[in-house]
């Protein structure tokens, strides 16, 4: 089962705000091994496949530099077809020095962690088969310990980087909120997904079709993280794909339901979770 198209709500695209374009792209093609999918004065679509828009990096004409405590974007998570797809890239890093935060094995994962010159999080990570995913009911059973580097290197010994694969896709977003009980409610009561997994009173992880989580949830920042201004470095919004047009229909009304404003923009439905965090609802294509 594919975790990342329908019947599965997922996110597919996460749209950026930076300060410079040209900079941002610089690292996004050479760093992250992006590929320009199409080009104006202040924003660039990138892909990994020519085909499917994976990242939108917007430079607004006022924008400031992003702000700490407030809630956005923890990390956008990109996720690779094969555990030699992340051997290579990592290697890659380690040839060119580019400083990573961490890496980390989470048992239903493998990740690699570092920030866009902007400091944007990122998170480069691939999936170990759902098969040996451990599950106590209905929660998931992840878990931070150290990534395995040589392990991991030796998957890829002879193998070069040639920037992002075929088959790469958005496989999660991690946002800062400023409270988790309203934002459960509307993640689960509105948008439809399941809490698989809870990091005590702090975090939680939500997903679609039983994966270990298609976005986290966390008050890192402090509970009542203000909202960031709307012209600050960070998270403009991120795309959720629903099934088909009765699904989007249920969930639209299911999120006015609870009191969530839904607008309608050209044929997309947009609303907020109750930390501000923007969210395009849209259908596959």
């Amino acid at each position: 089962m594919s975790f990342h198209q329908p019947p599965v709500t997922f996110v597919s695209q996460v749209n950026l705000k930076v300060q410079s374009l040209e900079r941002s792209l610089a690292f996004y093609q050479e760093v992250i091994g992006l590929k320009v999918y199409e080009k104006t004065d202040n924003s660039a679509l990138l892909t990994a496949d020519g085909k499917k828009v994976l990242l939108n990096i917007e430079k607004p004409s006022d924008v400031i530099p992003k702000k700490g405590r407030t809630t956005g974007l923890y990390h956008f998570a990109l996720l690779l077809p094969n555990r030699s797809d992340l051997a290579k890239i990592l290697k890659h890093f380690l040839q060119t020095g580019y400083p990573l935060q961490g890496a980390s094995d989470h048992l239903v994962s493998e990740a690699l962690y570092l920030a866009d010159p902007d400091g944007n999080g990122i998170e480069i990570y691939t999936d170990r088969p759902a098969s040996e995913w451990e599950w106590n009911e209905q929660h998931v059973v992840m878990a931070t310990q150290a990534l395995d580097a040589e392990d991991l290197l030796a998957e890829g010994a002879d193998q070069s980087w040639n920037g992002l694969p075929e088959g790469t896709v958005m496989g999660h977003i991690h946002l800062h909120v400023a409270e988790l009980a309203k934002t459960e409610e509307f993640y689960t009561k509105g948008l439809g997904f399941e809490v698989v997994s809870r990091y005590g009173p702090q975090a939680l992880f939500i997903s679609s079709g039983k994966y270990h989580h298609h976005i986290g949830l966390n008050t890192w920042n402090g509970v009542g993280a203000p909202k960031p201004s709307a012209n600050s470095v960070g998270l403009e919004s991120y795309t959720l794909v629903l099934a088909d047009e009765g699904n989007l229909k249920n969930t639209v009304n299911r999120l006015r339901g609870i009191g969530a404003a839904v607008e309608e923009e050209k044929g997309i439905f947009i609303t907020e979770d109750p930390s501000g965090n923007r969210i395009r609802l849209e259908t596959a294509k």
